[in-house]
């Protein structure tokens, strides 16, 4: 409930973001940035709810996604490789992967590098990614090669996420704040992790938060009632918020964010809810995005959600006081118009703290 969930955490009702960030931040994109252009939204009269537990929903117009292709796009696959290096994007099936590895309109190619390996030791229901109980170690070249590729790409902003290796005593913690070092080490290039919970471990949360990143990402995927169903049963609701609550509170003026799916079932009431969870605990950017099912084996998609939907959730967002909504179809929690926006939120802050130390 609303007032249980609020007692056991802080309440951020001022943020730890100034009225000038906030006010930049507030004008990123909108809904009409996470919509294929052509698609048809309004007038779509296609069935987007399923009622029978076998039926299986056709896709709407405004999920269809191009062949990935271009010059960006290979020379980023072919340094991968070169480098033994993963990202989610394909790991994870991602729609987005050929804009964002092409560049889009402004040209500026953008992917998520996945550390710790291509094997989780988890199984959440909507995730491609391999599972394993033992994967292979870390490759120790892992941090450097990654600092590397992405000195070499000439990138602004990356995102380093992580597979969970429950199988680490620290659960990959050291490593993640070592990549993290070395990407630092390299140039400006402004980082964001998204990494897993550590079993609850909040010294690898700090570990992470104070290793130079300058947004700290973890997702509670769905909303609390249906964590059981479509998450692995080592993660939950509550761990989640406490990771990403510590990552403030060892860094205030760190920069945190969760992403939210929306089509496995969940009610508006249960969305509001989730939203108003995060707040609590001071995150300061949320994504949504619908859920797409990867592959036959996994959970199939309840409810495909209209547009003016996602517009809607991104209207309460604002108005509970995040800085920063990412909300539409294609939305995913590294969706490059989101790293662009929050690009410019973190070079205002520097700058800030420049000003104010001078």
């Amino acid at each position: 409930s609303s007032s249980s969930s609020s007692s056991r955490v802080r309440c951020y009702t001022t943020g730890t973001l100034s009225a000038d960030q906030r006010e930049k931040i507030q004008s990123g994109p909108g809904i009409q940035d996470f919509i294929r252009a052509t698609a048809n939204t309004t007038d779509y009269t296609g069935k987007l709810k399923k009622t029978l537990p076998t039926e299986r929903l056709r896709i709407p117009p405004w999920l269809k996604s191009t062949i990935p292709k271009g010059k960006n796009f290979n020379r980023l696959k072919e340094s991968l490789r070169g480098l033994k290096l993963h990202t989610v994007c394909e790991e994870a099936k991602c729609p987005n992967i050929g804009e964002c590895w092409t560049g889009g309109k402004e040209g500026v190619a953008t992917a998520t590098i996945m550390v710790l390996g291509d094997t989780c030791t988890r199984g959440c229901r909507f995730c491609s990614v391999k599972t394993a109980r033992r994967p292979p170690p870390p490759d120790p070249e892992e941090p450097v090669n990654t600092a590397v590729a992405i000195a070499a790409w000439g990138l602004e902003y990356v995102v380093i996420t992580t597979v969970d290796r429950d199988d680490l005593e620290d659960g990959g913690a050291a490593h993640i704040a070592e990549t993290v070092r070395e990407v630092k080490q390299r140039g400006t290039v402004l980082v964001e992790t998204l990494t897993g919970d550590f079993r609850g471990d909040l010294e690898g949360v700090e570990k992470v938060a104070l290793s130079g990143v300058d947004v700290y990402a973890h997702n509670v995927e769905t909303v609390k009632g249906l964590q059981w169903l479509v998450r692995d049963p080592r993660a939950n609701y509550e761990q989640s918020l406490a990771v990403l609550e510590h990552a403030k509170k060892v860094k205030p003026n760190l920069v945190t964010k969760s992403s939210v799916m929306l089509g496995f079932g969940e009610t508006d009431e249960e969305v509001e809810q989730t939203l108003r969870d995060l707040r609590a605990v001071g995150v300061d950017c949320v994504t949504l995005g619908q859920y797409m099912q990867p592959s036959k084996w996994h959970m199939k998609v309840k409810e495909y959600v209209r547009p003016e939907k996602f517009e809607h959730w991104e209207r309460i967002g604002g108005e509970l006081g995040f800085a920063y909504t990412a909300s539409g179809p294609l939305v995913r929690s590294s969706y490059r118009a989101g790293e662009f926006f929050l690009k410019n939120l973190l070079h205002k802050r520097k700058q800030d703290s420049v000003d104010t130390t001078a």
